[in-house]
């Protein structure tokens, strides 16, 4: 067993089985206290809420709590593994969400037949809660199962390995395509992948400028074009009207590559068909689509990112659902639009161009960080994410309308 194995087993098992707790927000010491806290002191708050229920906000947590839930059908890059097996990193996003957001969150795991059985258990649970953090749930059912939810829900849903990993990718490629010279709207862009992560980041970059005919994305079956009969309609939405038909048809000439598929999928040569100073971000977890190392001995001209934390440029979604949920919360929003999505991609954009804190490059082992190739994306320990992001999301949500207070 390695030793990064066992000192992860050791994590998650000592001192005490698995990462969250429950602590108490108030006194419960005396006999008084315990009169208040549950009987017969909770009936006043009772009547309350049931004569108006937003002061649920007032007497209750509900309005810093965050249900994470899946049903483990897409855990990482494991695959479907079941929600038992789900449930070490449904922990994990609830200890990053009280981390770095200060947001009291509960895994959730479900076990179910069917789609519709998935929605109707979190949509008669969704009022439990301020918001809902969907997670690791395959695709195409994630895009139905969303969307179902954000009609059923009082509270704002969102799915974080679509919409996440798209603000964070987003925000790090504006970045990189404006060091190289290069605008989004005149970029060729393949996409090596095409589930909910892919599609949800093809979207937004759409939204920033790209343009939808100068997108190849690729499956397990290759480009996909206007003449297949396979496609679902998530995939019709990117079928492009081509004759390329394999990866290094669609990467002669390419100014970005984003790979969320597999380990080492691009070869050096394939790399090499690219257009001058190219962007490549080879996001699958653990191994990249291509090595960093490999990529930049083959082509020093290119800027690099993953999802590693050992390498630079990292699109880690810490970067930005513990703030789009932060944000939300402090303004009752009822929904996570476009419009407070957008901001977070400019947010999290703007932290990078100033100097980094003597505390984030201490963290990060660094003497000297600034914007460039090897810096286009805030670190996850920069505390200003905090406030920077959540108020750009907690204004989009005021300007465009679906803010509560």
């Amino acid at each position: 067993m390695s030793d990064f194995r066992q000192q992860a087993l050791n994590y998650h098992s000592h001192p005490t089985p698995g990462k969250i707790s429950v602590a108490l927000t108030t006194a419960a010491e005396t006999a008084n206290d315990l009169a208040l806290a549950y009987s017969p002191g909770v009936a006043e708050p009772v009547r309350e809420i049931a004569l108006d229920p937003e002061t649920v906000y007032h007497y209750t947590a509900k309005g810093n709590t965050v249900a994470v839930i899946t049903n483990g059908t897409a855990i990482l890059g494991l695959g479907n593994l079941g929600p038992l097996a789900s449930k070490p990193v449904m922990e994990g996003k609830a200890l990053l969400f009280k981390r770095f957001a200060n947001i009291d969150s509960f895994d959730i795991e479900v076990n179910h037949s069917t789609s519709k059985e998935f929605i109707d258990t979190v949509a008669n649970i969704a009022d439990t809660f301020g918001g809902i953090n969907l997670e690791d749930i395959k695709a195409p059912e994630c895009f139905e199962i969303e969307r179902e939810l954000i009609k059923r829900c009082n509270v704002p849903v969102f799915h974080d390995d679509q919409h996440g990993t798209a603000i964070v990718t987003a925000a790090a490629m504006l970045n990189a395509l404006e060091i190289q010279g290069k605008q989004l709207k005149e970029c060729t862009i393949v996409c090596l992948g095409a589930g909910a992560a892919a599609i949800a980041c093809m979207q937004l970059l759409i939204k920033c400028g790209a343009q939808r005919e100068h997108i190849y994305m690729l499956d397990r079956q290759g480009i996909i074009h206007t003449k297949r009969q396979d496609l679902n309609e998530y995939k019709m939405l990117f079928a492009n009207n081509t004759d390329k038909r394999t990866l290094q048809d669609a990467m002669v000439g390419a100014d970005v590559f984003v790979g969320v598929s597999g380990a080492n999928l691009l070869s050096v040569e394939t790399l090499q068909l690219m257009a001058p100073k190219p962007v490549v971000f080879a996001c699958s977890n653990p191994d990249p689509e291509i090595k960093p190392e490999t990529a930049l001995a083959a082509r020093a001209d290119l800027i690099m990112a993953t999802g590693r934390s050992d390498y630079p440029n990292q699109v880690n979604n810490v970067l930005c659902f513990p703030f789009i949920f932060r944000g939300a919360l402090d303004v009752r929003a009822s929904t996570i639009n476009d419009e407070m999505k957008m901001a977070a991609v400019e947010a999290i954009r703007s932290i990078t161009k100033q100097p980094v804190p003597d505390y984030v490059l201490e963290a990060s082992g660094m003497t000297e960080l600034a914007f460039g190739k090897e810096y286009i994306i805030p670190k996850p320990m920069d505390a200003r994410l905090f406030d920077v992001v959540s108020k750009a999301v907690s204004e989009a949500a005021i300007k465009s309308g679906v803010a509560r207070i």
